[in-house]
């Protein structure tokens, strides 16, 4: 199509159900008229999350989210609006191109471009006569011409100014330049970050190169790897190497391999498994944890073999755990990591041990076991407080069982005992339980209220908004007054009104208005109602209106000693007063 209107986008919006596309990314549960799952968006452990497929839109009762197929899209894979827009049409089996549609100007897309040209520039450089001997130990490593094509890696010249030159020269801001990392200055003038290094590319979760880690390759005495410095578009504990490439395989595989390593993951990548990220070494953050959540709902830790692969392999899990997902893990012998076991033992092996990882506590029995002397009674009495603390941290009351059986044989101290010894365990919710925060439920006073209702019936009905427009009453809360403005115009050019609809637009200009419109969908209001109820609420907001302006009056009359002006102010009150009985008995 050459042009996209509103009413393409919301064909593409209603040609699919947004409680199927969520369920293709996490469980929902339906309870009532409506769908609920845990809420990818937050540290949720319950189903806090509300899909109406009547409405089609979704709401999170305890972090607020609020949107449609579209948001849900954008903010679980974190991609454009644009690419959101393809993928639902995609799924609908629709035709688009998605350069029709404009997206928000991004205020680092300067850094992105400096990003993208020095991507080009240092794929060409490996291509050179200078690139051969790089290629040469790419190769000794198994790295062929079509992985460093796949992976887009590049080298950096021995020559340290000729990306400088080359951007300074595109009209880059050197300020732009500066923050991104890619150049360095000094009294001599601009210099680049790196030189006769091998470029490896870091992506951000959509699949725009935000980073570089440069590796040596001639064996000098200096730092093996040289990554990014933290700028606004690469935060590391943010981000997960390989993202972009693996969501589509672990959605389709309901299973996320997550490794230290991004050489790791090359390996893995090229041997067939796909479905692999990587945390680049760094310790798992909170925010790499909700991301590992999102990718899949079955998560398998491959971490290093060694001492310190087990320490982040638990550090990992600890994490996951404090977002109510439990990972199983592969450990891998001779202490290798995977880029070194999948060359020493091949593929089919490893791909044998990813199949058939180990429970959690599995590997933390073995980890607490180690370097601990059982025959001893204190290292035996700490290794069991150990193992029971950890038993709280499960849901799974099977695996709480076996485990128990399995620490009461190594331990010689019976299961009971041991059971009665376990720390209290918060009573776990059943999966299909739905969790509402309703001890922090707002109550609305009268006024608000008719504002809430109001709304919420425009949004719903077509002749609502036909006498709001009529009516006009002025909504005393500056929210709900935007809000309504947006959906009588939104009504007036395109003639219908869907919550869903209205959505998209305001997500290109005024996004903040809806997680209000999710706030007001999630009340309890009835379907139907009258042409009385409408009027009522129209005159409650009103009296309003009418009661602030006589208060304001009553203010002026109390400070004024002229009294004919006394008398005009009173007249005033009494013409307001006039003014709300006539709207009352229409």
């Amino acid at each position: 199509m050459d042009k996209m209107t509103v009413n393409d986008i919301n064909n593409i919006r209603s040609s699919v159900d947004i409680v199927d596309v969520i369920s293709d990314y996490i469980p929902l549960v339906n309870k009532g008229r409506n769908y609920f799952g845990v809420c990818p968006f937050h540290d949720d452990n319950h189903p806090s999350m509300s899909v109406s497929k009547e409405k089609q839109i979704y709401k999170c009762f305890s972090c607020g989210a609020t949107g449609n197929v579209f948001n849900f899209i954008m903010d679980y894979e974190n991609i454009s609006f644009r690419e959101a827009l393809s993928k639902v049409a995609s799924m609908a089996g629709i035709s688009i191109d998605i350069g029709d549609i404009r997206e928000k100007s991004n205020p680092y897309q300067k850094m992105y471009e400096a990003y993208d040209i020095a991507f080009k520039f240092y794929q060409n450089n490996i291509n050179t006569s200078e690139g051969k001997e790089a290629k040469e130990y790419l190769k000794k490593r198994l790295i062929d011409e079509n992985i460093i094509k796949e992976f887009g890696i590049g080298l950096s010249l021995s020559k340290r100014d000729l990306l400088s030159k080359m951007l300074l020269k595109k009209g880059f801001d050197q300020n732009t330049l500066n923050e991104s990392g890619l150049l360095s200055f000094n009294d001599g003038g601009y210099y680049d970050m790196y030189s006769k290094r091998i470029m490896f590319p870091l992506w951000d979760t959509s699949g725009k190169v935000v980073g570089f880690s440069g590796r040596i390759y001639h064996g000098e005495d200096i730092s093996k790897y040289i990554n990014t410095k933290e700028t606004p578009i690469f935060k590391k504990g943010e981000l997960l190497y390989n993202y972009h490439r693996a969501k589509d395989e672990a959605r389709k595989t309901k299973t996320i391999i997550v490794m230290e390593g991004f050489m790791d993951v090359i390996r893995a990548y090229v041997s067939g498994v796909k479905n692999v990220v990587a945390t680049m070494g760094t310790a798992v953050t909170k925010e790499q944890a909700l991301l590992i959540k999102r990718l899949a709902p079955n998560i398998i830790l491959c971490f290093d073999g060694d001492a310190a692969g087990a320490k982040a392999t638990f550090a990992c899990i600890n994490e996951l755990q404090k977002l109510g997902t439990t990972p199983q893990v592969v450990r891998l012998e001779d202490n290798l990591d995977p880029d070194e076991y999948i060359q020493k033992f091949g593929k089919e092996r490893f791909i044998s041990k990813i199949a058939n990882p180990i429970n959690v506590m599995d590997f933390k029995l073995s980890h607490y076991k180690e370097h601990k002397n059982l025959e001893s009674s204190v290292e035996k009495a700490e290794y069991v407080r150990n193992i029971l603390d950890e038993l709280t941290k499960i849901d799974d009351e099977i695996l709480r069982e076996l485990t128990l059986q399995k620490l009461s044989s190594e331990s010689n101290l019976d299961i009971n005992f041991l059971r009665s010894k376990l720390p209290e365990i918060d009573k776990k919710v059943n999966e299909n339980e739905i969790i509402i925060n309703t001890r922090n439920k707002k109550v609305y006073g009268k006024y608000e209220m008719a504002e809430r209702s109001l709304i919420y019936y425009m949004l719903k009905n077509k002749d609502v908004i036909k006498i709001y427009n009529n009516k006009t009453p002025f909504m005393p809360d500056e929210k709900y007054r935007q809000l309504a403005r947006e959906i009588v115009s939104y009504y007036q050019i395109n003639g219908i009104i869907s919550a869903a609809d209205l959505i998209t637009e305001l997500m290109k200009y005024n996004n903040d208005l809806v997680p209000l419109i999710g706030d007001i969908e999630s009340n309890d209001f009835k379907d139907e109602y009258t042409l009385d109820e409408i009027n009522d609420y129209i005159n409650v907001i009103n009296e309003f209106n009418i009661k602030k302006e006589t208060k304001k009056i009553k203010e002026q009359i109390h400070a004024e000693v002229d009294p004919l002006k006394k008398a005009m102010m009173a007249q005033k009150i009494m013409d307001l007063k006039m003014r709300g009985d006539k709207r009352n008995d229409k």
